[in-house]
């Protein structure tokens, strides 16, 4: 029979359907536990497309291999469907984001069964049903009444496109995160979580996580804490205080820098300047952080007309107002050392400010190039000079120290920790997201709404599209608004903003355990035995997004006394992108309809079957590396999967039940073995499949015969790749189902490495291999190898025969 892909994946999909043997059981705890966990999808767009493949089909190879080695394995799957990208995807087609979402998630669905993956869909949650979304809630009240939320009118990060205020996160690039569209800067009323109170227990933590370095070294950055020193600078009897990690650098201070819409502005600006500083302080007002700070970006400011004491040396030293500098990060207030600092020294170039070095770096006369530009070697330690009593020492060393205490011991200093972490801006101006279970009360303040009365329904309204003022759809629908006091009884308005999309899914992975709980949001008896999450696979750029904010809500779960631990993911696997060339800049780039480049897996499903596409997604690269497709390839694996099929359904191949394979195949099949177990275990998935496709060469090409226990073994361990595929050939010519089946082990004695594998070749072209004892000479394989060739050889004379011992045996005709 012909390799039927069609039928065979309808046949197991059918079966695994009505026979979900791999759900697991949340009350048995008799076997060790293994939860694998995807990032959940935004049901957004018209479906999948395969670069979706890539993480999906990773992470199910993993959850079968626990399986077959005896886990209790949790695979759930379901649905972030609130905020931005479900919204702007109705918004597109002109319906509410309800119904698009159940669209979406239908067609998401099928188009996951295909996948052949071994979700537990009685598992499924979606962040809109109120009847998850009541515990999102139930948890924001819990923050609100451990003061961790907060109500302020700020200056925000605002996407003019999606007309809603943006976390940190979201637009750390100076884009929304979202639709690509440059941020600016705007005033609205906000709710924001004090993620900062969090910021040295998320430092710690990172360091006992088994995560890729570069997102533990991400959310490092991010979080940035740095050792210095407040310095309090005076303007009259104004104080400007100054954070610093550079104490040794003060006496290079030559002038100061406020943010242009900092509060200390008004206090140090003298008349004669306040048109010039006020039309600068318009002109920035709505520059994003990103224009703000941006490298390439000349440096403005405008004088205020102040002037500081350097309290070091007792200079006098003007103060200017620049959009490089921000009101939030640190004071908001810098001292300008500009010749040991890039943006200081270009703001000095172009305002014909003194330079003054202070540090001399070790082998360099000055800080300047020949050209007059400042060295890269500026900001490297030193000897102090120009700097009084403390000229000659280390700078980074004894000068630091000597200088922060003696400003200490003279009362304008004081040591200190900064994060470059801000609190995390929660509240969203956009209709598609959980209410805020809040109310207003000019008697009470503001009250959140009673457990039980979560939760607060997100009401249905027909036009839902962003306002643009500041205020989301919701404070258009009285009926909503208006409502009573939870505390007095009195006249009350609910909370109209609603939640980020990041609410639902930094807690989602305690919901999987027990998803149909109606009196409490998890089961932390059920959680002790499921949590941490064992290996958690998405993508990188959710480092200080969604990987930062489930940490944080984990950590403050488990100090409410709901949870026993305060890490959810114990391994993380990043996965890579899969690129293709776009039509429309000619460039490989990660797939985006957008671009024109996506590649729809029904499609190639269709063609060629969902075991060829798992196959190839694990075989087209290292998995945590961007891949471009490679339509010819996909062919390829196809190709393999054809000449597998035939062999294993070969007669000649496989030996009756109760005969044991020769010495020689024994030892070939359990070096490809442990071969492929070991690529395996390093995520090696890539040349995990290369050893399944050498091993079949091998086979065929060695006319190898199997037993009934290599082809049942093989087909066990390569199930984990094509499980339609493995599971029709185990059942049709074995009897066996994989349900009934365990990782295979390979025998250490036999794929001990004492033969080689030595390729043969006519002209150099590659016909075959040999598996040989190492060592073995020419004359003892010659005539094997000429079996191997005869075909190719012909009639044709043997001009030479080039011999590599352990390599290679060429015959040149």
């Amino acid at each position: 029979m012909s390799y039927d892909f069609k039928g065979i994946e309808q046949k197991w999909q059918q079966c695994w359907k009505e026979d979900p043997y791999f759900k697991s059981d949340i009350e048995d705890d008799s076997k060790k536990k293994f939860y694998c966990l995807d990032m959940f999808p935004y049901p957004s767009g018209s479906g999948l497309h395969v670069g979706h493949w890539k993480g999906y089909v990773f992470s199910d190879l993993y959850a079968r291999m626990k399986l077959l080695e005896g886990y209790d394995v949790l695979h759930p799957m379901g649905w972030d469907a609130f905020g931005l990208p479900a919204e702007n995807d109705a918004i597109k087609k002109g319906i509410q984001p309800k119904d698009g979402t159940e669209s979406n998630i239908k067609t998401f669905k099928k188009q996951l069964a295909r996948i052949g993956a071994i979700y537990d869909w009685s598992k499924e949650v979606n962040t809109t049903d109120p009847h998850y979304y009541k515990w999102t809630q139930w948890i924001f009240v819990q923050m609100y009444k451990a003061g961790l939320a907060y109500e302020s009118n700020m200056p925000i990060n605002w996407c003019p496109r999606c007309l809603t205020g943006l976390a940190n996160e979201e637009a750390s690039s100076g884009e929304c995160e979202r639709c690509g569209t440059p941020v600016e800067r705007k005033n609205i009323r906000q709710w924001v979580l004090k993620i900062t109170e969090y910021a040295d227990r998320l430092l710690e933590g990172l360091d006992d996580l088994d995560w890729p370095d570069r997102v533990k070294s991400m959310q490092r950055n991010w979080i940035g804490k740095s050792y210095g020193v407040r310095v309090e600078f005076k303007c009259g009897n104004v104080s400007l205080p100054v954070f610093t990690t550079r104490a040794d650098t003060l006496f290079g201070a030559t002038f100061m820098v406020v943010a242009p819409d900092h509060d200390l502005v008004d206090k140090i600006m003298v008349n004669d300047c306040r048109e010039a500083v006020e039309a600068y302080r318009s002109e920035v007002a709505h520059m994003s952080e990103m224009d703000r700070t941006a490298g390439t970006r000349e440096k403005t400011g405008v004088f205020t007309g102040g002037y500081a004491i350097n309290p070091v040396n007792g200079e006098s030293i003007p103060i200017y107002i620049s959009a490089y500098v921000l009101k939030d990060y640190g004071t908001g207030v810098i001292m300008a050392v500009p010749a040991h600092d890039e943006r200081d020294f270009e703001f000095a170039k172009k305002f014909h400010i003194p330079i003054r070095q202070v540090v001399k770096p070790r082998g360099d006369e000055d800080c300047y190039n020949i050209d007059g530009s400042l060295r890269s070697s500026v900001d490297n330690p030193g000897i102090l000079i120009n700097s009084g009593k403390f000229d000659g020492l280390d700078s980074a060393g004894d000068g630091l120290e000597q200088i922060t205490a003696w400003l200490e011991k003279k009362g304008c200093a004081k040591r200190e920790v900064c994060y470059r972490l801000r609190d995390w801006l929660f509240s969203r101006q956009r209709y598609w997201g959980e209410p805020i279970p809040l109310v207003h009360c000019d008697k009470c303040g503001v009250v959140p709404v009673p457990e039980k009365e979560l939760p607060i329904a997100l009401p249905e309204v027909e036009n839902y599209k962003p306002t643009g003022t500041g205020d989301s759809p919701l404070a258009d629908i009285a009926s909503w608004v208006n409502t009573k006091c939870p505390k007095c009884g009195g006249a009350g308005k609910r909370e109209t903003n609603t939640m980020p999309q990041w609410a639902g899914s930094c807690w989602y992975f305690l919901r999987y355990v027990n998803p149909s709980l109606d009196d409490k949001p998890f089961d932390s008896k059920d959680l002790d035995r499921w949590m941490p999450v064992d290996f958690y696979v998405g993508g990188i750029e959710h480092a200080v997004l969604h990987l930062l904010y489930a940490r944080f809500y984990v950590k403050f779960l488990h100090d409410q006394g709901h949870l026993s631990f305060d890490e959810p993911f114990k391994k993380l696997f990043n996965q890579g992108m899969v690129c293709m060339k776009s039509p429309k800049s000619g460039k490989v780039e990660k797939m985006s309809k957008s671009k024109g480049n996506t590649v729809c897996p029904d499609e190639i499903v269709d063609q060629y079957g969902s075991d060829t596409l798992r196959v190839y997604m694990l075989f087209m690269g290292p998995p945590e590396l961007d891949n471009e497709w490679q339509s010819d390839s996909i062919r390829g694996v196809h190709s393999f999967l054809k000449r597998l099929w035939a062999y294993a359904k070969a007669p000649k191949f496989l030996l009756p039940e109760g005969k044991e394979a020769d010495e020689a195949t024994r030892r070939r099949f359990h070096r490809f073995l442990k071969d492929y177990q070991t690529r395996l275990g390093s995520y090696r998935v890539n040349t995990a499949v290369a050893s399944v496709m050498e091993f079949l060469n091998d086979a065929i090409a060695g006319k190898l015969v199997l037993d009934r226990i290599i082809l049942r073994d093989l087909l066990v361990a390569f199930s984990l790749m094509a499980p339609h595929f493995c599971s029709e050939l185990l059942e049709s010519i074995l009897g066996i189902h994989l349900k009934n089946c365990s990782m295979p082990h390979y025998d250490e004695a036999l794929a001990d490495v004492k033969l080689v594998e030595v390729v043969i070749q006519v002209n150099g072209k590659l016909r075959g291999t040999l598996s040989v004892d190492r060592g073995t000479g020419k004359d003892e394989i010659l005539e094997s190898a000429r079996e191997i060739v005869k075909k190719w050889l012909g009639g044709s004379e043997i001009k030479r025969i080039v011999f590599v011992p352990d390599r290679l045996l060429n015959f040149v005709i």
